[in-house]
């Protein structure tokens, strides 16, 4: 049985896309920073039928919690299919250039760009003793330098000091890493869930969590022809499904 490990799982797309992995017949880790939260998401999916999930405790922004689930999970499995970098954190609505609060910006880099980081260098080794390591690294539009330059973009007013920026750093992070593992089996993306309505922008986006969580489950199951070292986007560019880095 194949393995999955998704961080920020416990709600959101992150939960949907475990529930679609599940049914897909992985076993899932569904990571989660509060572990009691986690483990109701997992009860929550163990009631639908879907009995092949655990909670794990598991910060993206404290290292010593990264370790600590790699620890728990290398006493239970010897290889990791899939990891899906997912947890991420906004940083609040209003990110002006000019007035942001600095502290923030380090928050929101903390969570969205160096956890992955240090998710991924944690459990790479797990992922090297797997056949076909699938990596998917959750981005946004907002990331895209190109659609943020570009007047024509439907989202060209949503400005961010701290939240874009971090997604940007990712978008460079996954072509550095896909570049680095191109030689081998692994398959490393960034994908856009699209603009979703959740609880992460108060339910304002007019996409569902079960199509955002497909885009990212099609990626972190693509197979041995599928693409590495993409930035895909349904919602930027539906005919294609590339985005403009």
């Amino acid at each position: 049985m194949k393995t999955a490990l998704i961080t920020g799982a416990n709600r959101s797309i992150g939960f949907e896309a475990t529930r679609q992995l599940l049914k897909l017949g992985y076993y899932v880790y569904l990571g989660a920073r509060d572990l009691s939260k986690g483990r109701e998401a997992a009860e929550q999916l163990k009631s639908e039928g879907l009995t092949n999930v655990e909670a794990v405790s598991l910060d993206v922004s404290s290292l010593a919690s990264i370790k600590e689930a790699r620890e728990q999970l290398g006493q239970k499995i010897n290889a990791l299919d899939v990891l899906i970098n997912n947890a991420g954190i906004l940083g609040g609505m209003e990110q002006p250039a000019l007035t942001a609060d600095v502290n923030v910006v380090r928050e929101v880099f903390e969570t969205n760009y160096f956890g992955v980081i240090e998710v991924t260098q944690s459990f790479i080794d797990l992922l090297r003793a797997s056949a076909a390591p699938r990596i998917v690294n959750v981005t946004s539009g907002l990331g895209s330098v190109s659609l943020q330059a570009d007047p024509h973009w439907k989202y060209y007013q949503v400005k961010t000091a701290a939240y874009g920026p971090s997604k940007s750093a990712l978008n460079h992070y996954t072509i550095v890493l896909a570049y680095e593992l191109r030689d081998t089996a692994f398959k490393v993306n960034a994908v856009d869930p699209g603009y979703t309505a959740t609880d992460f922008n108060h339910h304002s986006g007019p996409g569902t969590v079960e199509d955002a969580a497909a885009r990212l489950v099609r990626l972190a199951t693509i197979g041995e022809d599928g693409p590495t070292g993409g930035f895909f986007s349904d919602d930027n560019n539906p005919k294609t499904g590339i985005s403009p880095w």
